[in-house]
């Protein structure tokens, strides 16, 4: 797979380099390159508790990212998934170590605990005073003799952070970085595998499959479970967490692993407070990419039962910009639309033919929507037939609203549905047209030329004509041809989506901003989709 690196050797300190660069001259490194990599605070001055962390990369923004007044003081930087060396560990204790003392916050994997816990030995020789704690928060793999360090280790810089700031002593903070680790619980779960700089990508995880409790290094988890979407992911973790949390109110830290879309991660912390446990999560920090696995497309839900003092050290505003910050978990308030643009709803009625009628026609858009995903993938984003599904779905669900005994009232209403539910130009496209086509029946135009006159005012707004390579190609024709019959409609509906193969170049519409080599030989989704409704329709 390709990346955006240089040479896998260098990525590590090239990384590093750009976020100093970027900083605003807040951090600095220890001048050790390329076997010590050392970020610390600029403006350290040995005053108070130092907070060191680190451990291998690829976790970004961890460690690097959480240097900064209010968090850790150093971060030290192994190569990718590789822990740090005792020396480069060393150098970071012995760069921000006064006589306050220093803090190591370790994950409990076995490189991070010897390499750590040497240089803390070696320190203490030299006559510091320096601390360490071990991060075992991972619930995942029951049997383990020890629990991995994961997400909830971001609780522990940012209390042991908050309370150094304050001026705590070593042993106060020690002890709080002890509590919070002896609270935390984490979960993760993932669809695919990471990417590792230079190295072939293991395909672990099958299509349709999600693994559960796979490791930040890209270890493989407890088990490979059904992939059933969002909501079940997210139930399958509250499971495992509420068997292991305490009472009371927890806070939430929900962990992007760095693949998944920031929509998303939003959809999995909806269904996390709507979950068996969200009415026990009283605050939530993300959901944001904070302990990362290098592209790996998963996520993590932490817990801790913050009591009110812990809270407010996580509340501790910090100038850190990956840190999200601690926002409280409340009801969703909802405002009342502005005057006039409520929707006036028309009297609904029931006739059973033009009910089969519509409800048949979107079950052919419904039963579409793959085919004319793969075929706008090819010119656009790839959601026409999900767009089209999406609508078809809406009305359907709303059909004992709509006039269904009174054709005109009818076309205005499903104008009026579209517009609401449907997104995109084609939805404002379509939306105008049966509009259009409702106002023309009303003025005593027959079905066919009422149609037609929709079609016309669609195209006057849109701008689309027959040879833009639109659904226009095939709606047109098969206006047209309704005169004669549907079968002939369908034909000509056929012909046009057929010809949209052919135009390399698209004047309207998504497909307009797509190169001609692209688009050859594809027909136009929006025309394909009218071809198999005037199909549909002849049949």
């Amino acid at each position: 797979m390709a990346q955006f690196i240089n040479r896998r050797e260098d990525v590590v300190t090239e990384a590093i380099d750009g976020v100093l660069a970027l900083s605003g001259g807040a951090l600095t490194r220890l001048d050790g390159y390329p076997h010590i990599r050392v970020v610390l605070r600029s403006d350290w001055d040995k005053s108070k508790v130092a907070i060191v962390s680190g451990g291998g990369s690829g976790h970004e923004p961890a460690h690097v990212g959480f240097v900064g007044k209010g968090m850790l003081t150093a971060a030290v930087c192994g190569d990718v998934f590789a822990s740090p060396s005792v020396d480069a560990v060393l150098a970071g204790i012995l760069a921000v170590t006064g006589p306050a003392g220093c803090l190591l916050i370790v994950k409990n994997y076995t490189g991070d605990r010897l390499n750590f816990g040497l240089a803390a030995e070696r320190a203490r020789a030299f006559g510091l005073n320096v601390s360490m704690v071990i991060v075992g928060d991972d619930i995942a793999l029951p049997d383990l003799p020890q629990a991995r360090g994961v997400a909830g280790t971001l609780f522990v810089h940012k209390i042991a952070g908050a309370l150094a700031e304050r001026g705590a002593d070593l042993d106060t903070v020690t002890a709080a970085a002890k509590h919070v680790i002896s609270g935390t619980r984490t979960i993760g779960m993932s669809l695919d595998t990471c990417s590792v700089p230079g190295s072939p990508k293991e395909d672990r995880i099958p299509l349709g499959k999600a693994e559960l409790g796979l490791g930040i290094h890209g270890e493989a988890g407890v088990e490979q479970i059904d992939f059933a979407g969002a909501r079940a992911s997210v139930a399958t973790m509250v499971e495992r967490l509420a068997s292991v949390m305490g009472e009371g109110q927890h806070v939430a830290l929900v962990n992007n692993l760095g693949g998944t879309s920031v929509l998303e991660m939003s959809v999995l912390a909806h269904d996390l407070l709507q979950s068996a446990i969200g009415e026990r999560i009283s605050h939530a920090i993300g959901p944001s990419p904070l302990m990362t696995s290098l592209d790996m497309q998963g996520f993590s839900i932490s817990v801790f039962p913050a009591d009110a003092a812990e809270l407010e050290l996580l509340k501790a505003p910090v100038a850190i910009p990956a840190w999200p910050g601690l926002s409280r978990a409340r009801p969703i308030t909802v405002a009342p639309m502005p005057d006039g643009l409520t929707p006036i709803t028309p009297m609904p009625s029931n006739h059973a033919a033009t009910r089969a009628f519509v409800i048949s026609c979107c079950n052919v858009l419904i039963g579409a929507e793959q085919d004319l995903n793969a075929l706008d993938a090819k010119s656009g984003d790839g959601d026409t037939g999900s767009t089209l599904a999406g609508a078809a779905r809406a009305l359907i669900n709303a059909i004992d609203r709509l006039p269904l005994s009174d054709h005109t009232q009818l076309l205005r209403a499903i104008g009026q549905e579209l517009s609401q539910t449907m997104g995109g130009s084609s939805g404002v496209l379509l939306a105008i047209f049966f509009a259009a086509a409702g106002d023309g029946a009303s003025s005593g135009l027959p079905m066919r030329e009422a149609l037609r006159a929709g079609l016309a005012r669609m195209q006057e707004i849109g701008g689309a004509k027959i040879g833009d390579r639109t659904m226009v190609d095939a709606l047109s024709p098969a206006l047209v041809a309704l005169d004669d019959s549907l079968v002939a409609a369908a034909d000509a509906a056929r012909k046009g989506a057929n010809f949209t193969a052919t135009l390399t170049r698209a004047k309207a519409g998504r497909a307009a901003y797509i190169n001609a080599k692209q688009l050859e030989g594809h027909i136009d989704p929006g025309a394909e989709a009218v071809a198999r409704l005037f199909e549909h329709l002849a049949t």
